[in-house]
C-alpha cells in the first residue's frame, strides 16, 4: 500500500507562483511514475505534469513553459513549480503515484484570483 499526501496549495494573484509537493510513503520500492492532475469545477480531471522513474517528463499543453515538475527520489517526493499563474489554473490539484498500482492523494486547492 502507498500513501500519497499533497501540500502547498493556496490563494495566489494572477502572475504569481506556487510550489506543490507530493510525498509517497509505504511500499515505495518500485516507482513507475508520479504526476499531477487537476480538476476544475464542471470539468474533467486533466494531466498537468508527470515524471517517470527514468526522469522522463510530460506536461499538459496549457502549462508548458510555466510549470516544472521535479523529483527527489530519495524522499519519494515530487514537486510542481507553478509560475505565471492564471485564473484558469484554479482547480483542485491531485497527485497520482504509480507503484505497481495507482494511488491518488486527496488533493490540494489552488486558487488564482485578484
Amino acid at each position: 500500500q502507498v500513501h500519497v499526501v499533497e501540500s502547498g496549495g493556496g490563494l495566489v494573484q494572477p502572475g504569481g507562483s506556487l510550489r506543490l509537493s507530493c510525498a509517497a510513503s509505504g511500499s515505495t520500492d518500485s516507482m513507475n511514475a508520479m504526476g499531477w492532475y487537476r480538476q476544475a469545477p464542471g470539468k474533467q480531471r486533466e494531466l498537468v505534469a508527470s515524471i517517470t522513474s527514468g526522469g522522463i517528463k510530460r506536461y499538459g499543453d496549457s502549462v508548458k513553459g510555466r510549470f516544472t515538475i521535479s523529483r527527489d527520489a530519495a524522499k519519494n517526493t515530487v514537486y510542481l513549480q507553478m509560475n505565471s499563474l492564471k485564473p484558469e489554473d484554479t482547480a483542485v490539484y491531485y497527485c497520482r503515484a504509480s507503484y505497481g498500482g495507482i494511488y491518488w492523494g486527496q488533493g490540494t486547492q489552488v486558487t488564482v484570483s485578484s
